[in-house]
């Protein structure tokens, strides 16, 4: 059952995260959530992903859609439209990624970097016996565009997008605590993402003041849209900044018990349409004025 609060209307921008949310476990979009989307869109309503893909891997789900949407890559760090009109890339800086790579030398198997590239070495490892083990679909879905570099410093030509650890939840705190104690912690941002079903963790390094929620607050802005009239949808600790950005926030059924406890509206799961559920009830019967 869907616990809801106080809902401001009419809705004008509707951000919706990908992973865990929009897709069911079986990394599919429920025809449901297809189907209000589409109702959304028509009614006036702007969609805009909010995912931790990259652009290249998040845009085979916005074509489902069947509409234009904008799309907030990376964690916040890249945002173009569907059709790949850039609108703002907030990049790691050079000297903050060289520091980043040799504080965590002993997380060197467990380390993906990402470059704003649609070309092989868009995705940078050393190796990926380690992160085979964790995301192996990731590895399979994303062959074309990885480049094996060793030391993986030499790929630091330009400015990445980010800097990735992906491990067991376990390791992956270690990679948090090692982190958190850099010297230079406050010239990036750290966000995780977990899976506990999977024992998976992903620990992406941005620059500072990078986040989805940072992002979605610039989208907004150029749009002219109050964030009263933004609703946003998520489930995991990646989406903590969009969530609580937006006027409407919404925390997917599936996500931690940590998360639902923060007083948002609770939807359904990702595998009972939990989109779709979150907009019948604030979206189904309401006129909406754009």
């Amino acid at each position: 059952m869907i616990k809801s609060g106080p809902v401001t209307l009419p809705i004008r921008l509707l951000a919706i995260d990908i992973d865990g949310t929009l897709l069911n476990s079986q990394f599919q979009i429920p025809p449901a959530n297809l189907e209000m989307l589409r109702r959304a869109h028509q009614a006036g309503v702007e969609v805009v992903l909010v995912t931790g893909r990259r652009h290249t891997f998040a845009l085979p789900i916005a074509e489902l859609l069947g509409f234009e949407v904008a799309l907030i890559s990376s964690n916040g760090a890249v945002t173009r439209s569907s059709t790949g009109e850039l609108f703002h890339r907030d990049l790691l800086p050079l000297s903050t990624a060289r520091l980043l790579l040799q504080h965590m030398r002993a997380f060197r198997g467990n380390t993906v970097l990402t470059f704003d590239r649609e070309v092989k070495g868009a995705l940078i490892l050393e190796r990926m016996d380690e992160l085979g083990r964790s995301i192996q679909r990731w590895l399979e879905k994303n062959m074309e565009y990885i480049d094996f570099v060793v030391p993986i410093e030499k790929a630091l030509v330009e400015d990445p997008v980010q800097a990735m650890f992906c491990g067991s939840i376990a390791r992956m705190h270690e990679a948090l605590a090692a982190l958190a104690a850099a010297e230079f912690a406050g010239r990036m941002t750290v966000l995780r993402t977990e899976y506990p079903l999977r024992d998976l963790s992903i620990v992406d390094v941005l620059n500072q003041g990078c986040s989805k929620g940072h992002a979605l607050e610039r989208w907004a802005a150029h749009r002219g849209i109050a964030r009263e009239q933004v609703m946003a949808i998520g489930d995991n600790y990646n989406d903590i900044e969009m969530l609580a950005f937006a006027g409407v926030p919404v925390i997917m059924g599936n996500a931690s018990e940590e998360l639902r406890g923060r007083g948002w509206m609770v939807t359904q799961t990702h595998d009972e349409a939990g989109v779709a559920c979150a907009l019948e009830q604030v979206l189904g019967s309401a006129k909406i004025n754009v």
